[in-house]
């Protein structure tokens, strides 16, 4: 039975063994996905591959820079115990690390990278990891900024990572500036960094909303339909306001923009800064995590003995 890249790839997630050891497996058993694992198991890598169907919904946003080059992960384990322990923690801060130095275009990639201090890839020591922490362990992400300057924030011990990307100019130490902007992004989530990159189609649905909230206020209904129109418009600096970035109000000082705070830090530290780009991880955004229900699963059991 021939096999395919996908299937090693496959093997690989259900596993968590390294891409060499999973194809090897495939080899020894002809493609038998199923044997496949059969063989793994036999091989010692059975905790391994029996945790890795378990949901990996807890673990560690971190965010960091080295050599100048910014970079955030989100690892995934699957209890909140083992996000905080001393074995996890610094294996987070290692994959950090081999992203950082290796730059790899994508997980896959970042699989085959030494890694930091051994000789073997993080393919290779993943399931070493898995095996000694007890857990399910996945590397879902990260981003890498090598170019400009970035300030890395870390908020409640790895819930949530941001990495800001700044052009600084002056000589100006902007780190401050970089951690106050990584913060408001941690605490408002804003869907745009700024007004102009809203796009076209979401301009054109705020408008469509603004005007049915006219169409359905008495004191508004009456009014020409081009005249609500232009009245949306009008009111599209709030919303702008409300979900931009830098056109949001301060958090430490409501009385001025995220982008007016900025300039005026760095004119007063002799310099300039612009904005250049940012990424927030949450730790476990968008994984379902498993809903155990034993009533269910009581009255199923019932149902299975009638």
């Amino acid at each position: 039975m021939a096999f395919t890249a996908a299937d090693v790839k496959t093997l690989r997630e259900m596993t968590n063994v390294g891409m060499m050891d999973c194809k090897k497996a495939l080899v020894e058993t002809d493609g038998d996905m199923d044997k496949a694992v059969e063989w793994l198991r036999e091989k010692g890598l059975a905790k391994a591959a029996k945790k890795a169907g378990r949901i990996a919904a807890e673990g560690m946003a971190y965010a960091t820079v080295e050599n100048g080059v910014g970079v955030v992960v989100e690892v995934n384990c699957e209890t909140d115990f083992c996000a905080k322990s001393e074995l996890f923690v610094p294996f987070v801060k290692d994959i950090a690390t081999c992203v950082a130095e290796n730059a790899p275009a994508d997980v896959d990639a970042l699989m085959n990278c030494k890694y930091p201090g051994k000789d073997l890839t993080v393919a290779e020591t993943l399931p070493e990891k898995v095996m000694s922490i007890g857990e399910n362990l996945q590397i879902r992400r990260f981003v890498r900024f090598p170019e400009n300057t970035s300030v890395a924030y870390v908020h409640a011990g790895g819930k949530i990572g941001v990495l800001v990307n700044l052009i600084v100019e002056g000589g100006i130490d902007a780190t401050q500036i970089g951690k106050d902007l990584a913060m408001q992004i941690a605490a408002l989530n804003p869907r745009f960094w700024d007004k102009s990159d809203v796009t076209e189609d979401v301009i054109e649905e705020e408008k469509k909303i603004l005007v049915a909230q006219m169409d359905n206020d008495p004191k508004m209904a009456s009014k020409p339909q081009q005249v609500k129109e232009k009245i949306a418009a009008g009111k599209l600096n709030k919303f702008y306001e409300e979900n931009c970035l830098l056109q949001q109000a301060f958090v430490k000082d409501g009385s001025v923009s995220v982008e007016q705070y900025m300039n005026a830090a760095a004119k007063a530290l002799g310099g300039s800064v612009k904005f250049v780009d940012a990424v927030r991880f949450e730790k476990g955004e968008g994984i379902e995590k498993k809903q155990e229900d034993f009533a269910a699963e009581v009255a199923a059991q019932m149902n299975m003995g009638k």
